[in-house]
């Protein structure tokens, strides 16, 4: 499920393909983007304005169809911040049943290191006609299923949380302290590889499929395992979720994305402080 930018350069113009920006950062976009791309706005198109929730199946409709994307159209997402709310984004799209979706491996970092070409017009592409799939909940984990698991002391079952050490620990409740929860911390039994550990540094790209196996089993997160990962609103999580289910392809993984706002914000939730699972 990953392309390399120089197959996304080579189908910058083809029409079967269509490109999407998902950045956190959405100015980044008006400032350049790759040629024929389109910004998906994290915020604004792909969160509901009447739950906190995703936009419903018909929304998701809608907005593919605008968009000029069909059944049959190759998703190509990339974005800052080493792919997070791309990979975000393509969880989306798995849970609305979309077969072909991609990450472009090192987003606009990548890109940019290349020197490849770069625009800031914004293109327009005809409306297609969209039909989604009912929401796949296999891929999306809830706090009264964890809660459950927890107190069934499961042990086919392991919570990755991917946060920085300091906000597992408890030591920081946020790395943006106005987006924190009530209280710090992480889900009992949760181990913690943060999200970066997928990543090299230099140019955004995953780790290899090796190293990220040898990453992964060494902190007891094996293939017979139900996998929950989660973050603070479930974006840097959805990276890590695309590593262990795509990458790696372990059958059963969720992304949980209510996260930590939702569970340190909820009462008599069970919580654990310091480095220890």
């Amino acid at each position: 499920m990953l392309v390399s930018t120089r197959w996304v350069y080579d189908n910058i113009n083809n029409p079967e393909v269509r490109i999407l920006e998902v950045s956190e950062d959405e100015h980044l976009y008006d400032e350049w983007h790759i040629p024929n791309a389109l910004k998906l706005s994290w915020k604004d198109e792909l969160r509901s304005k009447e739950w906190r929730d995703f936009i419903n199946k018909t929304e998701f409709e809608e907005l593919m169809s605008k968009k000029g994307i069909s059944n049959t159209t190759k998703v190509v997402l990339y974005g800052d911040k080493s792919n997070w709310f791309a990979c975000n984004g393509y969880w989306l799209f798995k849970y609305y049943g979309h077969p072909f979706v991609y990450i472009m491996d090192g987003g606009r970092k990548k890109w940019e290191i290349e020197n490849l070409p770069k625009s800031k017009e914004v293109p327009i592409f005809n409306e297609a006609r969209y039909i989604a799939k009912q929401r796949d909940e296999t891929i999306r984990a809830y706090l009264w299923e964890i809660k459950r698991a927890l107190a069934e002391n499961r042990k086919d079952f392991i919570l990755v949380d991917i946060r920085s050490p300091m906000e597992y620990s408890g030591e920081i409740n946020s790395i943006l302290p106005e987006e924190g929860a009530y209280i710090g911390g992480h889900i009992p039994g949760a181990v913690n590889i943060p999200w970066n550990e997928n990543i090299n540094d230099k140019d955004w790209t995953f780790k290899s499929r090796d190293e990220l196996l040898k990453l992964y089993e060494s902190k007891g997160v094996t293939r017979d395992k139900e996998v929950i990962t989660y973050c603070r609103i479930g974006e840097r999580s959805a990276l890590t979720w695309f590593v262990i289910k795509e990458i790696l392809n372990y059958p059963r993984v969720k992304n949980y994305d209510g996260s930590w706002t939702e569970w340190g914000n909820s009462v008599r939730t069970r919580i654990k402080r310091g480095y220890e699972p």
